[in-house]
């Protein structure tokens, strides 16, 4: 045993000298804690993509049924291809910078700094939406359940910003202080995920009086777009128009799988655990989600009731109408516990983001500081938190804040997602040198044109209005932070940005894309190769 041991330590030990001379040759230092395994890197990803519970209103809303279990299997599909795209670019560049250090990788010399630096603000933005997706949702659950306890209690937008703003906090707290048990809360999130979701399905189908038939969970379209009387998109436009904006739910539901990459820099092996992370993660999520939303939408007991639910939660009142209201609240809490969970590690990973943007220069380097203590970057921790908080205000004058920054979340980071898939579809050739081993072959670039051709998609779907007629207290103002960033980041870029921001450490990123190692001696870079590749790009494989 002694000797079975002495043997684990020492394959350990190599393993950990391979990661670190790995994250070396990308030009920095090991400064986080690399003790994350595959199943840990897996369920950060796993945790924050199952969280459909915070739309599921929305989704009954915006086209019905139809649109949300037979889009939910479309958009798996389509996400899927995302996620396989960005699974071979993350086992050749395990970084925590993730998408903007791939695209400034992946980008030709000459514009490599601009790459990632407006990736790096676009996924920053979609990092921070994500976690006020799912938080600002989490603090909906709970004041949900306050008034089934207390019926006099009213949830007006000042305290559900109130206990948001607790939640977050919370999370915070447990990423400053104890990133030591972050992986052990995987643990308990990977189960509440898989087997506590499973069964709550399980029990829903089994215990409900009655069930719906297929032809309404897959047929059944519903317009309930229109306000305060005024009539739906599917009689404004056509019912195609809330096809595409009911697919909102599962586009949205099935984001943040970038978090496997951005937690690569403390995952050992991480050149095949993180993407195999943010494959899976997907495929699994898919499947469970899947599995919960066709449970709950066979187990409705009456769609107008619950539709139009006096506890605001469609979810509960399903639940209440088959187990009662004790009962109800028994698996409503299980479903708290898993959006918490979703949220702390939403705000981990979006840390990361900022701790390695604030390493490369993109914003304040203040951010760049690991504690010695706690091992975490407490200061992007806390920034993450601030911002997700500012960005959950408009809800206070907004009834549809909460549905905008679910927008912004999945486009925000699916246009980061796209950008280094497009230059490693455009610059093949330079990809193939870099690649890892997750390696797609002949499919890569098959896959990178389908992955492309769906973000570009959803980019303009999720622009949309959402409710007619558009007032100022229906507006859409995804377009509105979007367009903040796309013009901010590109003003800034040419004003003065471009001026000191380099990305990652040119020399570094020049050396990746030509094969060269510069921890080895005498390792240099073949300027004329820089020139030539610099000069046009090659598309061709």
């Amino acid at each position: 045993m002694a000797e079975l041991e002495i043997e684990r330590q020492a394959s350990n030990t190599a393993v950990a000298a391979q990661d670190e001379d790995r994250l070396a040759q990308f030009g920095y230092k090991q400064e986080l804690k690399r003790d994350w395994g595959l199943a840990h890197n897996f369920g950060v990803s796993f945790s924050i993509i199952v969280r459909l519970t915070t739309l599921f209103e929305y989704g009954l809303n915006t086209g019905g049924p139809a649109v949300m279990s037979i889009g939910w299997i479309i958009v798996s599909f389509f996400t899927l291809a995302v996620a396989t795209a960005m699974g071979e670019i993350v086992s050749a560049i395990p970084t925590s910078g993730g998408p903007y250090f791939w695209a400034a990788l992946m980008a030709p010399p000459k514009w490599s700094p601009f790459a990632a630096w407006i990736t790096g603000w676009f996924n920053l933005l979609g990092q921070v939406a994500v976690t006020t997706g799912i938080s600002f949702g989490l603090a909906g659950l709970i004041a949900t359940v306050a008034t089934v306890k207390s019926p006099d209690y009213e949830p007006t937008p000042a305290k559900t910003i109130g206990i948001y703003a607790a939640v977050l906090v919370s999370h915070g707290l447990v990423n400053t202080f104890g990133v030591h048990v972050l992986k052990y809360l995987n643990n308990v999130s990977i189960i509440l995920h898989s087997a506590g979701v499973t069964a709550l399905a399980i029990a829903v189908l089994a215990k409900a009086p009655t069930h719906q038939p297929a032809s309404f969970v897959f047929g059944y379209l519903n317009d309930g777009t229109g306000v305060d009387g005024s009539p739906g998109w599917s009689e404004r436009a056509s019912p195609a128009y809330l096809v595409v904006c009911g697919s909102l739910l599962a586009q949205y539901t099935l984001t943040g799988f970038d978090a496997s990459a951005h937690l690569s820099e403390e995952t050992r092996r991480a050149a095949w655990s993180a993407p195999i992370g943010v494959v899976s993660s997907v495929g699994f999520s898919a499947i469970f989600g899947l599995l919960v939303l066709l449970s709950l939408l066979f187990s409705v007991q009456d769609f107008e009731a619950t539709i139009s639910s006096i506890y605001g939660q469609p979810v509960l009142q399903i639940l209440i109408d088959i187990f009662g209201e004790d009962g109800a609240l028994v698996l409503f809490s299980l479903i708290i516990l898993c959006v918490w969970h979703c949220g702390l590690f939403s705000m981990t990973s979006n840390s990361r983001m900022m701790f390695a943007f604030a390493r490369d220069g993109g914003i304040p380097s203040f951010f760049h500081r690991v504690d010695d203590r706690f091992r975490s970057p407490v200061r992007a921790v806390w920034l993450a938190a601030t911002l997700s908080f500012i960005l959950a205000l408009p809800s206070l004058g907004s009834s549809v804040a909460f549905a905008a920054a679910t927008s912004i979340a999945t486009i925000g980071l699916y246009i980061s997602y796209g950008i280094p898939i497009l230059l490693g579809l455009v610059w093949h050739r330079e990809f193939v040198a870099m690649k890892g081993p997750f390696n797609l072959g002949v499919f890569s670039r098959i896959i990178a044109f389908i992955a492309v051709a769906w973000i570009i998609t959803i980019t303009v779907v999720f622009v949309l209005p959402t409710a007619n007629p558009v007032t100022s207290q229906t507006l859409n103002y995804t377009v509105v932070a979007v367009g903040i960033i796309a013009i901010g980041a590109t003003s800034a870029w040419i004003l003065w940005a471009r001026k000191w921001f380099t990305g990652p450490a040119a020399e570094v990123a020049e050396a990746m894309r030509l094969g060269v190692d510069l921890t080895e001696p005498g390792a240099e870079i073949d300027e004329k190769a820089v020139e030539r590749r610099g000069a046009a790009p090659e598309s061709s494989d």
